[in-house]
């Protein structure tokens, strides 16, 4: 999403918003009680639209998210469906667009590995094919560039308990950000080759502090 879209978007999700408020009666749910019983359907839809609008405003969600908080607000789910229907169709959800934000700013700010990407997205409800595209943009190459970047950020304090010690931290660091052991392992060795070049202030003989 450019710039112009991104700002046509708020403007939409504004005016929305002021319609909600408008809309709103005194006999419809307030936004902390549940929403279903015996309210009627267009009040039911007023609040369900509320709920959806006031999260959007602060942040992007996609389907699911949207569709577990009206859940736990009581919506009825035929109002819930018909609600986020309307929601996409307007062009406030699209988890296409969620999923290449998501991952575009996950890996640059988490450096999280393509795999760990799809659980996050597929945790947050976003199907496969929604995500397909945003997580092919990160390919190998993007994947070792990453993880060398955030190794190297880390190599330093690692390295205070000796290589050995160090490789095994550096290694779970990426495990745990599901980067697979072809990229890790030459991205690590690799920290560690640089550091103790640089430095000599280890021998890759020496025993490890632990």
């Amino acid at each position: 999403m450019n710039d112009d879209d991104r700002e046509e978007r708020l403007r939409v999700l504004a005016a929305q918003i002021a319609e909600v408020e408008r809309s709103s009666t005194a006999e419809a749910p307030a936004p902390d009680r549940p929403v279903g019983g015996s309210a009627a359907v267009g009040e039911q839809v007023t609040a369900a639209r509320a709920i959806c609008l006031r999260l959007l405003a602060v942040a992007p969600r996609p389907r699911a998210g949207l569709a577990q908080a009206m859940k736990r607000k009581e919506v009825p789910e035929d109002v819930a469906q018909d609600v986020l229907d309307w929601l996409t169709q307007v062009g406030l959800v699209d988890d296409v667009a969620y999923a290449h934000s998501f991952v575009r700013t996950k890996h640059r700010d988490r450096a999280l590995s393509s795999a760990a990407l799809r659980t996050e997205l597929r945790r947050l409800g976003v199907d496969d094919e929604s995500m397909a595209d945003a997580v092919e943009t990160v390919d190998q190459q993007a994947e070792r560039t990453r993880a060398a970047e955030l190794i190297a950020k880390r190599v330093d304090a690692a390295m205070a308990v000796g290589p050995l010690a160090a490789k095994r931290r550096l290694l779970g660091l990426l495990a745990r950000r599901g980067y697979p052991a072809d990229i890790a392992i030459p991205v690590v060795d690799q920290a560690i080759a640089g550091y103790l070049d640089g430095g000599d202030r280890f021998s890759l003989a020496s025993s490890d502090a632990v």
